[in-house]
């Protein structure tokens, strides 16, 4: 695999030139480099362009202490920054030039924004003195370098230094921003002459970490507790926040001294090890059985570091997955403006996820003392309903059925992908059979988009998740739709020798999109691969593909192939893609619904399937 042991025998650090004011001269590019290597990043990811040529120079000379990677896309460089900060919760940058080539990056910082993923965004534009006369590429007919503007929705905040000596305090502040309170990608959007002229400055050393730990006001945290002691179904629902605030081991905790239910939000699986006792699985839409009654049917929910979004609340129409009120909500959350935003609440706590467990688990111990509290009654009833769902897809996990079943394709995947390893999934329609079928274990051991659902996040993003934990097997479950989104990432594992493995998803089309055209309305158009001519379904050799570009491939069409082939192109540990014929008019059960009004949303099926009705 490739690491930061390669050969830099061209690369030559220059000495900072010795300014008229005594300090050290800096160029706008070597202020940002040399940042960017105290603060211990890595990797620069992105795409060259000739209005970064300057800060390209800067990284050429400083490649031996910070590695560049140059993607085929800007937005692959983005996913890969994205997952890179999820596995390891610690910033890349990324590097793109100005006009399309940072435009390229917007669905990417769109996506790291909306699952509070953080990276710096290092964009160029055109050089100061061109402002206002619309030179190549310039961004903004009525307003000078307006670049900052086409992603304000998407970043923490865009600094745009127009002077070197501007720079040391952006990069600065950009930093501690992104990562401090709630993360998120942060921009500086630097005119090319900023990065290649100098100026006497220093950089700066990077300031302490915030603590963020503050688990919250005690007397809050007191009447919390109490609730939950004196609920008869009580429910603990964990989002992405508790992954965020590493959070798993105090939750363990906690529930080890009170037996209440866990379950999470789609976007919070791997918080809990879903084969824990008390693990009952992801809520909403996709959600599997036992978490959504149990969500509908409790009395007192503790909710972390969850924004209760609509596929996680089935569009928050009552009674499907929640019932608040009459539940009442007890809400702790790092963000005041998720605090109350979709739910009332009973209670509302703001406080870092981790810290507010560790305080709970310490009144519970001074309350409790020796004894433990437990709800056998409502837990036998969930478990219940776990039975009921297991049964259920166990009639299929195993079939042999041609086209391959998805089921049987989560099982497979469930047999040979080790517990150490990493599963990205893209989105499409296999992106809810990863939801309600993979068995996640810990923390990170699933990556996805969801805030934002942005296609090619897997396809490209594993790249960036294997740099992060280069010991663990890396395996992206993606469309055939996504993946001829962002196809040249299989150039860039080739080129830095980053040995991850796609499954490619075939089912001849964009068919989430397709079985709501069916549903809803007349029939289907634009969304099945077909030739437009016979209708024939379509796809491209996806194993001969890859073999173009140096990747090893295999294609599957039969269930009993499916784990030797997987296990084959794991241990290889080279980049191998294999292609997978699934059957496209399987669909997955629903426990939950979702709603887009004005259209009417689809009423639960799984009961009905799970009794043969």
């Amino acid at each position: 695999m490739h690491t930061k042991a390669l050969d830099h025998a061209g690369a030559k650090r220059e000495a900072p030139r010795a300014g008229k004011s005594g300090k050290a001269s800096y160029k706008g590019a070597e202020i940002l480099v040399e940042y960017l290597i105290k603060e211990k990043v890595p990797y620069l990811f992105g795409v060259c362009g000739h209005g970064n040529v300057g800060f390209l120079d800067a990284a050429y000379h400083a490649s031996d202490r910070i590695e560049t990677i140059s993607t085929h896309h800007e937005q692959t460089a983005g996913y890969m920054a994205d997952a890179y900060y999820k596995i390891r919760h610690e910033p890349v940058a990324t590097f793109t030039s100005c006009g399309p080539g940072s435009c390229n990056l917007v669905i990417a910082l769109a996506s790291a924004m909306m699952d509070s993923s953080a990276f710096l965004a290092i964009t160029a534009n055109v050089p100061t003195s061109q402002f206002n006369r619309s030179p190549f590429q310039e961004t903004g007919r009525y307003f000078q370098g307006d670049f900052p503007s086409v992603i304000r929705p998407y970043v923490k905040k865009s600094f745009q230094p127009t002077r070197v000596d501007m720079v040391p305090l952006a990069v600065k502040q950009a930093f501690g921003l992104l990562r401090n309170g709630r993360p998120g990608p942060v921009n500086i959007d630097v005119p090319l002459n900023v990065f290649q002229e100098a100026a006497d400055v220093e950089v700066p050393d990077p300031d302490s970490r915030v603590s963020q730990r503050f688990p919250g006001e005690p007397a809050a945290l007191e009447r919390a507790l109490q609730l939950l002691l004196e609920a008869r179904r009580p429910v603990i629902l964990v989002g992405q926040g508790g992954l965020l605030s590493e959070a798993s081991r105090e939750l363990l905790e906690f529930i080890g001294l009170i037996h209440i239910p866990v379950v999470t939000s789609p976007n919070g699986k791997g918080v809990i090890d879903e084969a824990h006792e008390l693990a009952l699985g992801p809520i909403g839409r996709n959600g599997m059985y036992a978490a959504n009654e149990a969500t509908k049917n409790a009395d007192v929910i503790l909710a972390l570091g969850c924004s209760f979004d609509d596929r996680t609340t089935s569009s928050w129409i009552d009674g499907y997955t929640l019932a608040i009120p009459p539940t009442r909500l007890i809400q702790i959350d790092i963000d005041p403006t998720e605090i109350g935003r979709n739910y009332p609440t009973h209670l509302g706590i703001l406080g870092d996820v981790r810290a507010s467990l560790q305080a709970l688990t310490a009144m519970a111990r001074a309350k409790l003392g020796a004894s433990r509290k437990s709800y056998p009654d409502w837990l036998g009833t969930l478990r219940e309903c776990g039975s009921l769902w297991d049964e259920y897809q166990g009639r299929f996990a195993n079939s042999a059925a041609s086209p391959i079943r998805p089921e049987r394709l989560m099982q497979a995947l469930a047999r040979v992908v080790p517990e150490h390893g990493i599963l990205a999934t893209d989105v499409g329609v296999h992106h809810n059979w990863v939801v309600q079928l993979w068995k996640t274990r810990r923390p990170r051991h699933l990556l996805q988009s969801w805030g934002f659902a942005a296609m090619g996040y897997a396809t490209s993003g594993i790249l960036g998740a294997k740099l992060a934990q280069p010991e663990s097997p890396a395996v992206a479950v993606v469309g055939d739709g996504a993946f001829l989104m962002t196809p040249h990432v299989l150039a860039t594992a080739v080129e830095y020798d980053i040995p991850v493995v796609w499954v490619v998803w075939n089912n001849y089309g964009y068919c989430s999109i397709r079985d709501l055209q069916l549903g809803t309305f007349d029939g289907e158009i634009a969304t099945s691969f077909a030739k437009a001519k016979s209708g024939q379904s379509y796809s491209p050799d996806f194993a001969m593909l890859a073999r173009s570009f140096g990747v090893e491939g295999a294609r599957v069409e039969r269930a009993a192939d499916l784990e030797g082939t997987l296990e084959t192109a794991i241990k290889s540990n080279k980049p191998y893609l294999v292609e997978v014929v699934v059957d496209r008019e399987i669909r997955p059960v629903g426990t939950g619904t979702w709603s887009l009004p004005p259209l009417p949303h689809p009423e639960p099926n799984f009961t009905r399937l799970a009794r043969g009705k």
